[in-house]
């Protein structure tokens, strides 16, 4: 009897904290089931999605870096996920069996900020992939007031803002923060084997919020100036995690043992 699995794809892959974290849940709910990491290219995306819809064992998929945007041209996207985030970061089988993309970015974002009022306030957001998409559009749901977005590249900043219905603007990685409430970092700077992001947190409020979806390493040199500054932090497993828990269940039709999160933590971060 085959085992049934999901897996995370992405390029490069080998960084991914996925793996552990399904594993973990799947043990502890005695699921015989299993989690992969596999590396895709950006040119093998669509015989991936071709072949693996063809595997009746494979119960779907995460999708990290940077496929997060192009995989929206090979699965169905039932909730229209492409007109809202405009990127999925996951893709399970529906009742019928079918593949659908879906995104548990956003949600697994906004969940250890969700007490935060935001309303009005000013936001600094780091990059304009992916990751950036889930971010801006819990966000804008969170009614915040000026977003300042920070990218290589300004013109596709400039069409998120546009795509979100954000008030803000478009600096460059070298640019001046602005006083912001919530400075994100949702691009992949700082990432072992990246350049580091390093920007100048002196325009931050002492109240201020650092928070980094980066996780390998987990106090990346952005966590650690804003320790400096005795700014609160949030980093990337906090992310991470939450939105695993909401695959997990899409994967697996259990609900992860959050109350184990603690210990989870642990494992993660040896």
């Amino acid at each position: 009897m085959t085992r049934a699995y999901a897996e995370v794809i992405g390029d490069p892959i080998a960084h991914s904290k996925s793996p552990l974290i399904h594993r973990f849940w799947l043990d502890r709910l005695k699921i015989d089931a299993d989690y992969r990491a596999t590396q895709v290219r950006p040119d093998e995306l669509g015989a991936f999605f071709a072949s693996r819809s063809e595997d009746r064992d494979w119960r779907g998929c995460n999708i990290t870096v940077p496929h997060k945007e192009a995989a929206l041209a090979y699965v169905p996207d039932p909730g229209g996920i492409r007109q809202t985030i405009g990127a999925i970061n996951t893709v399970f089988r529906d009742e019928a069996g079918e593949l659908a993309g879906t995104n548990t970015d956003a949600a697994g974002f906004w969940s250890p900020i969700s007490a935060l009022d935001l309303k009005g306030k000013a936001v600094a957001v780091v990059g304009a992939g992916g990751a950036a998409r889930a971010v801006l559009f819990a966000l804008a749901r969170m009614e915040v007031g000026e977003v300042t977005i920070l990218n290589r590249t300004p013109l596709k900043a400039a069409g998120l803002l546009a795509a979100f219905a954000l008030k803000g603007r478009v600096l460059p990685l070298t640019g001046t923060l602005p006083p912001a409430s919530l400075l994100v970092n949702a691009s992949i700077l700082g990432m072992i084997g990246q350049p580091p992001l390093r920007l100048e947190l002196s325009p931050l409020p002492e109240d201020a919020l650092v928070y980094d979806l980066v996780y390998a390493p987990l106090q990346t040199e952005l966590l650690q100036a804003a320790e400096d500054r005795n700014l609160e932090t949030v980093d990337g497993l906090e992310m991470l995690i939450g939105q695993a828990a909401l695959a997990f269940e899409l994967f697996f039709g259990a609900e992860p043992p959050r109350e184990a999160d603690d210990e989870l933590r642990a494992l993660l971060t040896r």
